[in-house]
């Protein structure tokens, strides 16, 4: 199913057509433009059109699965990509991103940490160039679609604000250089835009799968609130002055999810990711999946080894670090969703082997990451194969906000304000599913202790979903950690660098502290 009823073929030339704009404003100073180029003002002149812009908006969203997903799970503690013979090793780049070795010209800072900053303002440009059109043209339902456009550039922006801190804001389609808002101005800006865009969102979209709502808008708020120590705060060469805390604010959003009737956990953890998880209860905010060819979810694709399935294999490359793996009960249905110890073909069932003719035995153990065996790693199965895949593309929907993590969200806004014993009953409420029998987390612990069984809860539960990286920082061990194959690095490095290409085209950009002028 489509994110809208399907537009009309010059609808489609349009959203296609919003490529080079996007680019244009988010980051490029270029001084002409095509006659040939649709614009706002050549294009969006009734509801497919508009629609087709829109859906332009959500379909930048996949590209949060490439570096951004890829930044937050492989410089944390949950995955590795170990270089593997000839493979994987693409001149260092993904040893350099687990190290957190980074810096503006180095491989991946030329590489995904410029992605991150042309993907997310390709989609902000996109959102820029609909609001813009619809000052100037009247749609049935027109204040709920720019609300959710609105969300949408919202979002994009807090997952600038994540990785980069302050970072420029454009709200219109002007090409002009741009000098960047703090991060505690940052977050407020996006405080605001969601509260404004949350009062003409409705509760579901008819017949409408995967577009934004006030549930979403409630999840984008409780996000932002739960990170506002840290999202708010001042970073220098020191590491991170923190800003003021939002717990209570962060436990009325996920409240308004919780309570708002429209979501409930799902019976089966496993049905949230399978490639019919469209109909999944719990989930408030997806990139939608198709099995058709440059619209589906692949990332299973990074883990399964080339053999793991008849008719094409894996990429063999991301594996779970050894000490995450191993943090997981044998009892917790959660563990099910990585693949260790001998393998079998995920369709047929039958015994696999390795490219040396040997039965494929995963092992969570890896002994070097500059030169692993084929073998070596449990691999992250959460997302399974869509049996209709076309080519690499699977019908799974990628979950951005579940109403799991709204519970994990209320369980660590009630233990930071002192309301310990409730904020177990959440975390067992997520549990309960997990375990036959139940194995709750004791009423006895102190505050103390609980945060630690939160950040651990949320590992469990959001294995593979890329939040790893915000909780390590919000637990301050982002960068102190010393998870297999990273030293500590410098406390600075919870922010990235403002990509060198960035500063080269926009003066007006300074460079993040700790990396130079």
């Amino acid at each position: 199913m489509s994110l809208f009823r399907f537009p009309t073929r010059s609808a489609r030339l349009g959203a296609l057509m919003l490529v080079p704009v996007g680019l244009m404003v988010g980051c490029t100073d270029l001084k002409e433009n095509p006659t040939s180029l649709i614009t706002k003002d050549t294009f969006y002149k009734n509801s497919d059109e508009v629609f087709a812009g829109v859906t332009s908006v959500y379909a930048n969203l996949r590209n949060n699965m490439e570096s951004y997903y890829a930044l937050n799970q492989v410089s944390s503690d949950e995955t590795v990509v170990p270089t593997r013979g000839g493979d994987w090793f693409d001149n260092g780049a993904w040893i350099e991103l687990h190290r957190q070795g980074w810096t503006p010209t180095s491989v991946t800072g030329l590489r995904e940490i410029n992605d991150i900053w042309n993907q997310q303002y390709a989609g902000v440009a996109r959102a820029n160039v609909v609001l813009e059109a619809l000052e100037n043209v009247t749609i049935p339902g027109q204040a709920a679609v720019k609300a959710e456009v609105r969300a949408l550039r919202a979002l994009y922006y807090m997952q600038l604000m994540d990785v980069y801190g302050g970072v420029p804001v454009a709200t219109d389609t002007k090409v002009e250089q741009r000098a960047a808002k703090t991060r505690a101005e940052l977050f407020t800006w996006i405080e605001t835009e969601l509260k404004a865009a949350r009062a003409d969102l409705p509760k579901t979209w008819p017949d409408q799968q995967g577009r934004v709502t006030q549930g979403a808008a409630d999840a984008m708020l409780a996000s932002l609130y739960l990170n506002a120590r840290v999202w708010s705060g001042t970073v220098t060469t020191a590491g991170l002055t923190p800003g003021v805390a939002k717990w209570t604010e962060a436990l009325n959003a996920a409240d308004a999810v919780i309570n708002s009737g429209t979501y409930t956990l799902a019976p089966s953890f496993k049905s949230n990711f399978t490639f019919t998880n469209q109909n999944s209860p719990e989930n408030i905010l997806v990139v939608r999946g198709k099995a058709v060819d440059g619209l589906g979810f692949n990332r299973q694709f990074q883990s399964l080894h080339y053999n793991s399935f008849g008719g094409g294999g894996g990429w063999n490359g991301w594996s779970v670090v050894e000490e995450t793996y191993n943090k997981f009960s044998a009892a917790d249905v959660r563990r099910s969703t990585m693949l260790e110890g001998p393998q079998v073909d995920l369709f047929t069932g039958l015994p696999v082997n390795n490219r040396q003719g040997q039965r494929l035995n995963f092992t969570a153990r890896i002994g070097d990451i500059t030169s692993a065996n084929e073998n070596e790693g449990a691999r992250i199965y959460k997302f399974p194969l869509d049996p209709n895949r076309a080519g690499n593309a699977s019908g799974n929907d990628f979950t951005i906000f579940r109403l799991a993590e709204m519970h994990l969200i209320k369980a660590e806004a009630l233990n930071e304000l002192g309301r310990t014993p409730e904020a177990i009953l959440q975390l067992n409420l997520v549990r309960a599913r997990a375990f036959s029998p139940a194995q709750p987390i004791a009423a006895s612990l102190t505050q103390a202790q609980l945060r630690d069984v939160i950040f651990d809860e949320r590992l469990f539960e959001l294995l593979g979903e890329g939040k790893r990286r915000q909780d390590l920082i919000r637990k301050g061990t982002y960068t102190s950690g010393t998870w297999f194959g990273k030293a500590a690095t410098p406390a600075y490095k919870i922010l990235l660098p403002i990509p060198q290409q960035q500063i080269n085209t926009n003066p007006k950009l300074v460079q993040n502290p700790g990396y130079g002028s």
